[in-house]
């Protein structure tokens, strides 16, 4: 009888689990030995949770984990935690891992090896950054730090650096928990992932919910007090006293071991594979998640885009390619929300400065409108931003901030770029209607009525 072949996943979380899992209910466990690496205490769990977690809202870690190492084993997948791969073999198909508990280190064969190591939170060089109260959010240990820190301490007053989801999100959660919370941003205004102007509707948002929100501030120090924790940060300008810091800082792909190994890495850092997932030059390599860069089908161009929903499709996709299948990744065109208690925030597609970069032309309209029908009790008020190319009218990108109701109607424009479609199609879509849901024409078509008009009076000029 032939010996199985190895399956070795790197990182246990969306896209690592995804593949184990899919490529173990494609094959038969005679003909499939499954093996995933994990340096943390947990698989299988939403770190999209972990503010939530922070605020009170839900409770963890337990609750935040989808699939527990025990439940994994229980279904033929050998799962080692406190295990982390220290390098990659390629040549010789095999890893060294180090148990971290013990220290001893050991190599493992592989037949397919799935590098799922995700992404590390961007943490500046700078005095004072290691201090104890200062916290990155990208793990469910990290929560769990976060938490110590929030339940065994006074914790008045939080700095939050960073204004990107991560950094909005904790500035809630930390509200939640009674601090005075200040978001410190080097950028013109917080959530670089939208236009400015944009942006400063959610800084003004922010403020009127008792966020300070302070923008132009590019952090210089962390202060500690005689006992070595953190006091406060420092700008070049500025100091804020804290007993708490958040980093928001956005991650980075977690690529260390794949550089060393040489494999092709893209602009960002991360990791680059074809449709199916493998990476680019190896047949038996393959890679998902925060780890990667992915086909923009909007610009036609490879990003960085880290999200859980990617994470999972790609570990799919990995899986039913190892179990004997065919399935490919297409690419994403970009879409992400977020909220800060009750400001809902969506963009997908392309942002102005990513639309010039790519070299292409086109107009940009912003519309008012509201959540419901304006007469119909609790309307709010609702701001889409839309950029449509010159001549053909091709929608290339959406941004929504508002209350209640705005955040998921950009899963509108999303299908809509996705297709292809054209702003006057968009505006043309049969979407359903009801005052409690919507005015008659939805906010995202009220802004595509208008680009649709724009584009028309450019060419008839």
């Amino acid at each position: 009888m032939a010996a199985a072949r190895r399956m070795v996943v790197i990182g246990g979380d969306a896209a690592g689990m995804s593949a184990a899992s899919r490529a173990r209910r494609l094959s038969k466990r005679g003909e499939l030995e499954i093996l995933a690496f994990e340096r943390g205490h947990f698989t299988s769990y939403s770190a999209c949770g972990i503010p939530y977690w922070a605020g009170g809202l839900v409770n963890g870690p337990d609750d935040l984990v989808a699939r527990t190492p025990e439940a994994h084993r229980g279904r033929g997948i050998d799962v080692r935690l406190r295990s982390e791969v220290t390098e990659i073999d390629v040549a010789g198909q095999r890893v060294r891992v180090r148990d971290l508990d013990g220290g001893a280190e050991r190599w493992h064969g592989f037949d397919d090896l799935v590098i799922a190591t995700g992404a590390r939170p961007r943490r500046p060089d700078m005095p004072g950054i290691d201090a104890p109260g200062v916290h990155g959010v990208q793990t469910l240990d990290d929560g769990r730090a976060l938490l110590e820190t929030l339940e065994g301490r006074t914790v008045e007053r939080a700095v939050v650096v960073g204004a990107g989801y991560i950094g909005v999100e904790m500035a809630e959660a930390l509200t939640r928990r009674g601090c005075r919370v200040t978001v410190l941003e080097r950028g013109e205004q917080p959530m670089a992932t939208l236009d400015p102007d944009m942006g400063r509707l959610v800084r003004e948002a922010m403020t009127g919910l008792g966020i300070d929100t302070v923008t132009g501030a590019e952090v210089a120090e962390v202060l500690t007090g005689e006992d070595g924790r953190v006091r406060g940060v420092a700008t070049k300008v500025s100091e804020y006293p804290a007993q708490l810091v958040v980093l928001g800082l956005g991650v980075a792909p977690e690529t260390g071991l794949a550089r060393e190994a040489g494999l092709p890495l893209g602009e960002s850092g991360g990791l680059l594979t074809d449709l199916a997932m493998r990476v680019r030059g190896h047949t038996n390599i393959w890679a998902g998640g925060d780890c990667v860069e992915v086909l923009d089908q909007v610009s036609g161009r490879t990003r960085h885009i880290p999200l859980g929903t990617h994470a999972n499709k790609q570990g799919q996709v990995i899986g039913t390619n190892i179990g004997g299948g065919y399935a490919t990744f297409p690419g994403v065109v970009g879409t992400a929300v977020s909220k800060v208690c009750d400001l809902e925030i969506a963009r997908t597609g392309l942002l102005e400065a990513q639309a010039e970069e790519v070299g292409l032309r086109f107009h940009t309209v912003t519309a008012e409108s509201t959540s419901r029908a304006g007469y119909y009790p609790d309307a709010r008020p609702m701001t889409v931003k839309m950029l449509a190319e010159r001549r053909t009218g091709r929608l290339l990108g959406t941004q929504i901030v508002g209350r209640e109701g705005a955040g998921k109607r950009v899963d509108i424009a999303a299908v809509a770029l996705t297709a292809g479609m054209t702003v006057e199609q968009v505006a043309s879509l049969d979407l359903g209607y009801a005052p409690p849901f919507s005015p008659v024409w939805d906010p995202v078509q009220v802004a595509a009525r208008k680009a649709a008009a724009v584009v028309r009076e450019a060419a008839d000029r």
